[in-house]
């Protein structure tokens, strides 16, 4: 967009704004408080990919609460950018304690972080109350010049 097209449409609608598509309030400090989640039951999955390489940008409890997988994978391994970050990981117990069943799900982290290493430690015992299961790679794939950890999952 130009600057004369910005323009024109923030005079069109004064006072909102685009995020991810969805109209807000460009006085709110955080995209997800202005975002509105449609109510309805929850989604039951086989596989979730925890969005964003398990950033805090884009997932919270509601994605937890919303989106019942019997397996999490979660593929961040950029400390610098908060990926994986804590606070999604809590975000899972958070939004699986809320579940009102005793449902196994299994995690299944991508790569040894620390961050995904102290959360297992300090939370183990919360996780085994909520049936959660943290699955470490077992196994090793390689190809041509490569080798990389892998974890075989079972429908």
């Amino acid at each position: 967009h130009t600057e004369e097209e910005l323009a024109r449409s923030s005079h069109s609608n004064p006072g909102k704004s685009l995020v991810n598509g969805i109209k807000s309030n460009p006085a709110s400090n955080s995209p997800k408080s202005s975002l509105s989640v449609p109510t309805g039951p929850p989604v039951y999955v086989d596989l979730a990919y925890i969005p964003n390489h398990c950033s805090g940008k884009n997932t919270d409890p509601e994605f937890f609460k919303r989106v019942r997988a019997s397996y999490y994978v979660v593929s961040g391994n950029d400390a610098a950018n908060g990926e994986p970050s804590r606070t999604v990981l809590d975000a899972l117990l958070e939004g699986k304690s809320q579940w009102g069943e005793n449902l196994q799900v299994t995690l299944i982290p991508t790569h040894d972080t620390e961050v995904t290493r102290e959360w297992y430690q300090q939370t183990h015992e919360k996780q085994q109350e909520l049936n959660i299961m943290v699955l470490a790679s077992s196994s090793t794939v390689v190809m041509q010049d490569e080798s990389f950890p892998a974890c075989k999952i079972e429908f």
